[in-house]
């Protein structure tokens, strides 16, 4: 692949440590070949398409000669057809026909503009720079005995920041997830638990609270869950489970965990787009649509609050809003996002 030319509209963020970021934009099968999939990351217009090879490709939505979107366009002989003038693109971003003049070479700067591109963990990951950490490693994907399953998209009016905040947040449960993730009237006290910062990100050690329909098998569980953030706009969470009733815990196993690793598409400053891949080691009879099902729920429960949130964006000046200790490890995730100088989606 050529390499990628750096172009950020305008209107896009100014903050390196997003542009030289991985993001995902999609899922590998939302990108079949024969088609141009339209995306926007950063308020950056981009197309994804993947040629004959299997190889996905993300561009700039837009062809050089007349500025019109590529995404209005279509695949034929494995390029892409700008719709206004016919001008056809390959796998390398070169033009290669300009059919209003064919017997002519097209010009060398007819040429599209392409950005990194990895596909992991069934999603399509860009890059709108110079990316300065690989894609993140989801700890589960590998081991064999877990199965996994993309859920989402799950589009929420609101900033990225504030929905991957949410995510790592577990004293909203009893009120937002009541009856699934917590009891509303009988909210688990949260004991202190530990922080971490390291190369990979911040971190907590175990938060453990009740939920009576803590997973799939909607049986009441014991979870202990530890959060890690990744990325600015990537974490995950790994929750071991425990049946809560002692007469039937032997059902179930020490080792029983359910995984979440979370990406939030910031679409622009105050939308983003969820995808997650869930990886679950036990109950196997349960099938994709019960896993689907809950996920479902669950991220359509978030939405309705997170959505509501002002300022849209997300304040890393702790003064700002009123916290607790109860909410240090959100403290902690606001303050390393101050510390890397974003100020995109920040308030």
């Amino acid at each position: 692949m050529n390499a990628p030319v750096r172009m950020v509209s305008e209107t896009a963020n100014p903050d390196t440590a997003l542009i030289d970021d991985w993001h995902v934009i999609g899922f590998s099968k939302d990108v079949p070949s024969g088609k141009v999939v339209p995306a926007t990351l950063l308020g950056e217009d981009l197309i994804m398409w993947r040629d004959a090879a299997g190889q996905v490709h993300v561009w700039k939505d837009l062809c050089i000669h007349r500025g019109a979107r590529l995404s209005k366009g279509w695949i034929a002989n494995d390029t892409v057809v700008c719709p206004y003038h016919g001008w056809r693109y390959d796998g390398s971003a070169k033009c290669v026909l300009v059919p209003a003049a064919p017997d002519q070479p097209p010009p060398l700067k007819a040429r599209a503009f392409p950005h990194r591109i990895e596909e992991r963990y069934g999603m399509v990951w860009a890059s709108l720079g110079e990316p300065k950490h690989g894609v993140p490693v989801f700890p589960e994907w590998t081991d064999s005995s877990f199965r996994k399953f993309n859920t989402g998209p799950y589009l929420f009016k609101a900033n990225g920041f504030r929905s991957v905040e949410n995510f790592i947040d577990a004293t909203h449960f009893p009120f937002v997830h009541g009856g699934l993730n917590g009891v509303e009237d009988a909210p688990d006290k949260v004991e202190d638990y530990k922080v971490f910062e390291d190369d990979n990100g911040i971190s907590t050690s175990g938060i453990r609270v009740y939920q009576p329909y803590g997973d799939h098998r909607q049986v009441p569980v014991n979870a202990t869950y530890i959060y890690r953030v990744f990325r600015p706009l990537v974490a995950y969470f790994s929750k071991a489970v425990e049946i809560a009733d002692a007469g039937k815990r032997h059902l179930g196993s020490p080792e029983d965990r359910f995984c979440t690793f979370l990406t939030a598409q910031p679409v622009d400053e105050v939308n983003c787009i969820i995808r997650l891949c869930v990886a679950i080691n036990f109950g196997s009879d349960l099938t994709e649509e019960d896993i689907l099902r809950r996920q479902d729920k669950v991220f359509s429960q978030d939405k309705d609050i997170v959505e509501t949130q002002r300022p849209e964006r997300i304040p890393v000046d702790l003064r700002a809003e009123i916290h607790h200790r109860t909410d240090k490890f959100g403290l902690a995730y606001r303050r390393w996002l101050g510390a890397l100088g974003l100020t995109y989606g920040i308030a």
